[in-house]
C-alpha cells in the first residue's frame, strides 16, 4: 500500500499493516485499523512540545536579560491569567463558529504567523529591548492553549473505549517532545542562533497542522461545516461559554479545581526544589569543597541531572508502565498516585528536605506521564462544547492561577513572614490534603458516568 494512501484515506484503515498493530501493543493494547491515526496524533503532540521546549530558553534569556527579570517573572504570571479570562471566551466562540478541522488548523496557524512577528521584531534592536515581557507572556499563553486544543480534538476524536487504551500511547509524544526539545534548543542556539529558533517553532506548528488535517481525513470528514461545539447530527446551539460550562457542572468545577490546586502545589513544590539546590551549594561552599565562583555551574549540573533523570523514568513509565496501571486500575484508583504522593513528598521537604529531590523526582516524572494520560482521559465522558470550551478554560486560566496562587504563597510566607522551607512545606501539605478529595470526589463522578454509559451534557 502506498504511503499516501494509507495516509489519506478513510478505507486504508481496513488495510493498516497486522504488524504495526502488533508492534504497538507492546504500548497498550491497539486494535486493527487503530494504528496510522494514532501515531499522527503521536507526533502531534511530539512537535508541539518540541516547539515550546525550542522557544523556552529564548523566553528565559530574554526576560533575565532585563533588571530583575527574575522578579518579573512571577508579576507576568498575573498578567497571563488575566489575558487568559479574555482570550479563553474569545476561543470559545470560534468553537461555536468553525468545524472542528478549521478550529484545529487555523488556531495552530495563527501561532505560527505570531512568531514570524516576533523573529522580525527581534532584529529590530529599539523592539528587541522589552520585547522579553511580551514574549514571556505570549511563550506562557500558546504553550497552554494549543496543548489543551490538541487534547481536546484527541477526545473529540475518540470514543472513551478507544481513548481508554490509545491516550498512554499517544501521551508518549509528549513526553519524548519534551525531552527532544530540550536538548534541540541546545543545538540551535550554538549553531544557528536564537533568532532562528522562532523559525523552527513556527515550522514545527505548520507541520502540526498538516497532521490535522491527516487525521481529519483518516477518521472524520474535512468538509464537515457543524461548528466544533456540536456533535455529529447534534442541531442544537450552545449558548454557554467556556466558564459558564465550568461552573454549571459540577464535575467539571471540581476538574477545575482540581487543576488549579496541583498546579498551586507543584509551583510551590519546584520553588522548595530550587532551595534545597541552593542551599545544598551553599553548604559546599562552606566546607570547601565547592570555589563559590562555580556555584551557579554547580546549581545549573544539578537541575541538568534531575531533568535528566526526571525525563528518562517519564519516558520509560509512559511506554511501558501507564497504559497497563490504567487498564487495571482504572482511572479512579490511578487518579490518587499523585495527590498521594505530592502529600508524601511534602512531608519529605517538612522533616528531611534533602531527600525530597528524590521525592520530587519520582513526583515530576509520574505527573509528566500517568497523572498527564489520566487528566486528558478525564474528558472522555463530555460533550464535544466541553472538550473545546470547558478545556481551555481548566486547562490554561486555571493552571495559571495556579501559578499565581504559588507566587502569591511565595511572596507572603517567605518573602514577607520569612518562612524556611520545612515550615512553608504545611502550605503544600495541605493543598495536597485537599487535592486528595477532590480526586475521590471526581473519580466518583467519572464511575459514575462510566457506569451510565452517559457523556455529561448530550
Amino acid at each position: 500500500m502506498r504511503l499516501e494512501t494509507l495516509l489519506n484515506e478513510p478505507e486504508s484503515k481496513k488495510q493498516e499493516p497486522a504488524w504495526l498493530a502488533r508492534a504497538l501493543r507492546l504500548v497498550t493494547d491497539v486494535h486493527p485499523g487503530e494504528a496510522v491515526t494514532a501515531l499522527l496524533l503521536t507526533a502531534n503532540v511530539f512537535l508541539l512540545l518540541s516547539a515550546y521546549y525550542v522557544l523556552k530558553p529564548l523566553r528565559e534569556d530574554l526576560i533575565l536579560a532585563k533588571d530583575s527579570g527574575a522578579e518579573y517573572k512571577s508579576y507576568l504570571s498575573g498578567a497571563i491569567a488575566l489575558l487568559l479570562f479574555a482570550l479563553v471566551p474569545a476561543y470559545g466562540k470560534l468553537v461555536d463558529a468553525l468545524p472542528r478541522i478549521k478550529l484545529v488548523i487555523g488556531v495552530s496557524l495563527a501561532f505560527a504567523a505570531q512568531l514570524l512577528l516576533f523573529y522580525v521584531a527581534i532584529a529590530i534592536p529599539a523592539l528587541k529591548d522589552n520585547l522579553g515581557y511580551v514574549f514571556y507572556v505570549w511563550v506562557g499563553i500558546f504553550n497552554v492553549m494549543v496543548v489543551a486544543q490538541f487534547w481536546g480534538y484527541a477526545n473529540d476524536l475518540y470514543e472513551k473505549e478507544q481513548g481508554d487504551r490509545l491516550f498512554p500511547m499517544v501521551a508518549i509524544g509528549a513526553s519524548v517532545g519534551a525531552a527532544v526539545g530540550s536538548k534541540g534548543a541546545k543545538f540551535l542556539i550554538n549553531g544557528l542562533g536564537e533568532p532562528t529558533m522562532l523559525l523552527v517553532a513556527a515550522g514545527l506548528l505548520v507541520l502540526c497542522a498538516g497532521l490535522y488535517y491527516l487525521v481529519e481525513r483518516r477518521e472524520g470528514n474535512p468538509t464537515e461545516k457543524a461548528p466544533a461545539s456540536r456533535a455529529e447530527g447534534d442541531e442544537k446551539k450552545t449558548k454557554k461559554g467556556g466558564f459558564g460550562l465550568v461552573l454549571g457542572q459540577r464535575y467539571l468545577l471540581l476538574i477545575a479545581l482540581f487543576a488549579l490546586i496541583y498546579n498551586w502545589v507543584n509551583s510551590n513544590g519546584e520553588y522548595m526544589l530550587s532551595r534545597v539546590i541552593q542551599e545544598e551549594a551553599l553548604g559546599l561552599i562552606k566546607e570547601g569543597k565547592l570555589a563559590a565562583k562555580d556555584k551557579g555551574s554547580a546549581i545549573g549540573a544539578a537541575y541538568a541531572d534531575f531533568f535528566f533523570y526526571v525525563n528518562v523514568a517519564g519516558v520509560v513509565l509512559q511506554t511501558f508502565v501507564v497504559s497497563r496501571v490504567v487498564r487495571w486500575l482504572k482511572l479512579p484508583a490511578a487518579f490518587l498516585f499523585m495527590p498521594a504522593l505530592a502529600l508524601t513528598n511534602g512531608f519529605l521537604f517538612a522533616f528531611v528536605p534533602f531527600v525530597a529531590k528524590i521525592g520530587k523526582g519520582a513526583e515530576n516524572a509520574i505527573d509528566y506521564s500517568l497523572n498527564n494520560t489520566l487528566k486528558q482521559m478525564l474528558w472522555l465522558v463530555t460533550s464535544p462544547d466541553m472538550k473545546y470550551k470547558a478545556k481551555q478554560v481548566v486547562d490554561t486560566f486555571c493552571v495559571r492561577m495556579g501559578d499565581v496562587f504559588s507566587a502569591a504563597s511565595v511572596f507572603l510566607l517567605v518573602d514577607f513572614l520569612k518562612f524556611s522551607v520545612p515550615t512553608f512545606a504545611w502550605l503544600s501539605i495541605i493543598l495536597a490534603g485537599c487535592w486528595l478529595f477532590l480526586a475521590i470526589a471526581i473519580g466518583r463522578l467519572y464511575h459514575g458516568l462510566e457506569e451510565r454509559k452517559e457523556k455529561l451534557g448530550t
